[in-house]
């Protein structure tokens, strides 16, 4: 039995700023108990190792880990877990902050339950600058244990309470087996899956864990976590089966026609709301066409109904259209200048179509109706065919006229 209790693992890579404002918070630490902080460096060309140095220089128990090439943020946090030497480990983002005294809790908890392989909680999205938690990524009603191998339930609770698995004090026996690199299934269900089949699991009612979502360091920065939850639907429903898949293989489930079908309803309807996250989030990048293949995929699942997009449904056809032009347009290295035919208010339009992606070379006008010298340099928009034959007449280049009702024909909602 080793004498470190636990081992704070930080992978990093040129946040320096952000790893001073981590460090500074673990400083405060008054563990009745032996820590280290393990630090994997990816190669930073920043003044990451000063800033860990003063640290060290201070007292803090860390080790000090420097890549000699930047090997990726899988093998970076790897090598951070193989030297660490606590009974318990977690995982901290270099942004990110611990809340001592519950590390504390958990720690005391693991000890009185030596069955448990890891104890999850949820964690608070946390605004740094007005120093107040905002709210808890997912709600747990209370403490909750799970028998080794109980996967029907865990899988259960995971479905009900919308339960992203990411924060959790682990196990070190049980650790260097289960992290280990898997690609195309989301990691958090993967390894939840492992530790599982090695022991019990916990999930906790009140968090340890801060996600920066407000810095400090860069207040309106994008956060590190927004791409996974506006690409990686796919990788949850991948992570969800591969955590099926061992409920299967060790005999908890059962691989009957009925059981799959409801297993893969399951899937479907976990991931499908997630993917209303993401539509709120391309709609913050005005990015209406990726909101809408959400939509398409959340309304065969059955949530064409959700919050997040029975707003939209009648928006969709015409921003979806209007996206759809400025993409086509701006795709067309001549094009200098954009008519649109039928406009009251041109401006107002332009305006809308920067910011869904119009090159902002492309100058936005009405149609004036006379002659144009710069007709083979200009696209229009018309919202009929006879309008699309009268500017064909008129010298402007047929294939840069755009009709209304081609942009949105396959807008169905």
């Amino acid at each position: 039995m080793t004498d470190m209790k636990l081992s704070i693992c930080i992978p990093t890579y040129n946040r320096a700023e952000y790893l001073q404002t981590a460090l500074t918070c673990l400083a405060e630490a008054d563990f009745d108990f032996a820590h280290e902080i393990v630090i994997s460096d990816n190669a930073s060309s920043d003044n990451t190792q000063e800033v860990v140095q003063g640290f060290i220089d201070k007292g803090l128990p860390i080790t000090y880990l420097r890549m000699p090439e930047n090997a990726g943020p899988g093998p970076n946090l790897t090598n951070a877990i193989q030297h660490a030497s606590g009974e318990y480990m977690i995982y901290q983002g270099d942004d990110d902050l611990l809340i001592l005294p519950r590390i504390k809790e958990v720690i005391a908890y693991l000890d009185a339950n030596q069955d448990v392989s890891a104890c999850h909680a949820p964690w608070f999205l946390h605004d740094e600058v007005q120093g107040v938690d905002h709210r808890k990524f997912y709600e747990v009603d209370a403490d909750v244990k799970f028998d080794r191998q109980d996967f029907l339930s865990v899988f259960e609770f995971i479905f009900q309470k919308h339960i992203f698995p990411e924060i959790a004090i682990y196990r070190m026996s049980s650790v260097r087996s289960a992290f280990v690199p898997r690609f195309f299934c989301f990691w958090p269900f993967v390894y939840l899956a492992h530790f599982l089949d090695q022991g019990a699991v916990t999930f906790l009612k009140e968090p340890f864990y801060r996600s920066v979502t407000v810095s400090k360091v860069a207040p309106n920065r994008e956060q590190a976590g927004n791409e996974d939850v506006m690409t990686s639907w796919d990788m949850y429903r991948g992570g969800l089966e591969y955590f099926l898949h061992f409920g299967v293989s060790r005999g908890k489930l059962s691989a009957d026609d009925e059981a799959r079908a409801l297993y893969d309803r399951m899937c479907h309807i976990f991931t499908a709301l997630r993917m209303s996250v993401a539509v709120r989030f391309w709609l913050a990048r005005n990015d209406y066409v990726r909101a809408y293949e959400l939509y398409t995929r959340m309304a065969i699942a059955g949530f064409g109904d959700h919050p997040s997009v029975a707003e939209l449904r009648s928006q969709f056809p015409v921003m979806v259209g209007l996206q759809t032009l400025a993409y086509k347009v701006s795709s067309i290295p001549e094009i200098k200048r954009l008519i649109l035919s039928d406009a009251d208010d041109p401006q107002a339009i332009s305006e809308v179509l920067l910011k869904l992606g119009l090159a902002d070379h492309i100058e936005v006008t009405g149609d004036t109706g006379e002659s144009d010298t710069q007709a083979a340099s200009t696209a229009v928009l018309v919202s009929s065919q006879e309008a699309a034959d009268t500017f064909a007449a008129r010298g402007f280049d047929p294939h840069f006229v755009f009709l209304e009702s081609d942009l949105m024909q396959f807008v169905l909602v």
